[in-house]
């Protein structure tokens, strides 16, 4: 496989599985009543992060990537409060998760140096899916670490292997 290929796949590897399966244990494990915490004024909630990664994905990839018209509202995803469940934040996020893979899916290695504009940015198709990518981690990480400190113990990942991280979110 060649190296665009395998960023491809890599990424959608990621977004689809990984990112997905992470998200979905910590948003199960979180309380109804955190979904829509935040530490202080300038934080967001676990709900506003959600609501980002969904426009996010949706701008970058969906639109910018695959064509789809850019309707985000950034600002709105960080002004929102308790808008929406978290199954109803979780089920919108999945649903443009695979409006980006169907992206994903159809993308050629060859397209990944195409220019596109987003955000006001000129970037390749390959810089797009990477900010993606990385913005999700990130965000996602975030979103972890709430569940962890406000409901010890609740999720887990990886377990030690002889001072190895053996993944055990699959199972």
């Amino acid at each position: 496989m060649d190296a665009g290929a395998n960023f491809i796949s890599w990424s959608r590897g990621y977004l689809n599985e990984e990112y997905r399966i992470k998200l979905r244990k910590t948003i199960r494990a979180l309380p109804p009543e955190l979904l829509w915490w935040r530490p202080n004024d300038q934080a967001n909630s676990v709900g506003n992060l959600l609501m980002h990664l969904e426009g996010n994905v949706r701008q970058w990839i969906v639109g910018g990537v695959g064509g789809a018209p850019d309707v985000r509202n950034r600002a709105g995803e960080f002004a929102a409060r308790e808008n929406a469940s978290a199954d109803e934040l979780l089920a919108r996020l999945e649903q443009t998760l695979d409006e980006a893979d169907t992206v994903l899916v159809r993308l050629r290695p060859e397209q990944l140096s195409d220019r596109k504009r987003i955000q006001a940015r000129e970037v390749t198709v390959l810089e797009a899916i990477y900010q993606v990518v990385q913005h999700f981690a990130l965000h996602l990480g975030q979103i972890i670490l709430v569940a962890k400190a406000q409901v010890p113990g609740a999720i887990k990942f990886y377990e030690d292997a002889g001072g190895a991280a053996r993944p055990i979110w699959r199972e």
